[in-house]
């Protein structure tokens, strides 16, 4: 029985989405895959018949955050245990679902399980930048499986910011609760999800792998976000979720550094 869903949300008209298709298609070990959008177009449709997947269209509001509707909506739509939001622009490895399906069935509560990745940008492929580096270095407690348990490690990591690559990231549905998004934020969204199900009880799960390729361009909604400085800002309320406010500040500062990298 297949118990794993690619749920990708589609934006636009994405260059990049077949490409995407294709690699959730092409796992080694099969899983689901079904396409959901809230602007639907004949680029999308083709796509999903081309590659006979169902489409979901979710109504689109004029007043609401869609970043966070639109993923709701693409989980709500999966029917299996375990769901994978596979972002339009992004690759995902052949390995990816067996690796995940493998750490699944090594744990007793899984909450969530992700990986490591590397950074596409045009053709080229970066596994080792700066950004990269930073980030495995804060998932380094997650390698311990005793440490998975660990609300306060958790917390810990996250007050320091997001290592969480969120295209990576495998929902265990039954043992969290939806919605998984929150409406307040458009961009650092994830980071207050990661931080949300830290309190539950469960294992956090990181394979230290390359499972994916995220894809870093000028035209991705994250660069939009960062250049409108909206990202800046919910960082600093995401900090402040742990820190007091001098504190947040300066740290929402050296973490803004390396947001200049998404845009080259």
């Amino acid at each position: 029985m297949i118990n794993h869903t690619f749920a990708i949300c589609a934006y636009k008209e994405s260059q990049y989405l077949e490409d995407c298709i294709k690699s959730v298609l092409y796992q080694t070990i099969k899983s689901k895959c079904i396409i959901c959008t809230s602007t639907p177009n004949l680029h999308i449709e083709k796509l999903a018949l081309k590659y006979n997947l169902p489409l979901y269209i979710r109504e689109r509001k004029d007043d609401e955050n869609s970043i966070s509707e639109d993923w709701n909506f693409a989980i709500s739509q999966v029917n299996t245990e375990y769901c994978t939001l596979a972002h339009q622009d992004d690759i995902y490895l052949n390995n990816y679902t067996k690796s995940i399906l493998r750490e699944i069935n090594n744990s007793s509560k899984p909450l969530i399980i992700f990986s490591d990745y590397a950074e596409l940008r045009g053709s080229s492929t970066t596994i080792n930048g700066l950004n990269l580096k930073i980030k495995r270095l804060m998932q380094k407690p997650f390698k311990l499986k005793l440490l998975r348990k660990s609300k306060f490690i958790r917390r810990l990591i996250l007050s320091f910011g997001t290592p969480i690559c969120c295209p990576s990231v495998c929902f265990s549905k039954k043992n969290l609760i939806e919605p998984y998004f929150s409406s307040k934020l458009k961009c650092s969204l994830d980071w207050l999800a990661w931080t949300t199900i830290s309190n539950y009880i469960g294992d956090f799960i990181y394979i230290n792998k390359v499972l994916m390729k995220h894809r870093i361009h000028k035209s991705s909604e994250t660069s939009n976000l960062i250049e409108k400085n909206i990202r800046q800002n919910e960082d600093y309320y995401m900090f402040c979720k742990f820190w007091n406010k001098p504190i947040a500040k300066i740290l929402v500062k050296a973490y803004s550094f390396s947001l200049k990298y998404n845009n080259r």
